[in-house]
């Protein structure tokens, strides 16, 4: 559990500390140019590797039993997750309706996973993500002025991200059932 929890420590403190630190953050990027984006880039790396070796490797402690019928929600509501996800980078129609869609998208994503896994690793893992997304969220909020909603997009854009999310869901469905996690009832 503890490589879990360093590899959470780990991605919440390379997301925020533009945001806590800005002044540290703008001297790494005086003196090492973009070469700082790469220092953070490798730190959230290192992160998602420790949370999935500290996941695999966590005793399965049972914290609560989810009702079967949850798994039909996760299986619905994840193709909005990633359609959410995608949304800020879409040439969507909807894009402006969101200031945070990926943010959004991935609590969504965090917030289904708590509602199919009740075990402790899994609380812990998809618990803190779904938090750090709503805590990013408000320090985004609080730091940066509200910029202009996007006004382009078409119809056409928002059909393109609905059958890019549905290959992604396809792709994702298809990686959960090779580590051998079936992620549909039965």
């Amino acid at each position: 559990m503890a490589i879990l929890v360093l590899g959470l420590a780990l991605w919440v403190g390379a997301h925020l500390f533009k945001r806590i630190a800005p002044g540290m953050r703008a001297r790494m990027t005086e003196r090492m140019g973009n070469g700082s984006k790469g220092i953070f880039a490798i730190a959230l790396a290192l992160s998602v590797v420790l949370m999935v070796i500290g996941y695999q490797r966590a005793a399965f402690v049972n914290v609560y039993v989810p009702p079967s019928w949850t798994v039909h929600l996760v299986d619905l509501f994840m193709i909005l997750a990633i359609a959410l996800f995608g949304l800020g980078s879409s040439k969507s129609n909807l894009r402006g309706k969101l200031r945070h869609p990926q943010l959004s998208g991935f609590a969504l994503w965090a917030g289904l996973h708590l509602t199919v896994n009740g075990d402790l690793a899994s609380v812990v893992l998809f618990g803190t993500l779904f938090v750090w997304a709503f805590v990013e969220m408000a320090v985004i909020n609080a730091s940066e002025p509200r910029p202009t909603p996007y006004t382009g997009g078409s119809t056409v854009g928002t059909i393109r991200l609905l059958v890019i999310s549905l290959v992604l869901y396809a792709i994702i469905t298809a990686v959960h059932a090779w580590l051998g996690v079936w992620p549909f009832p039965g």
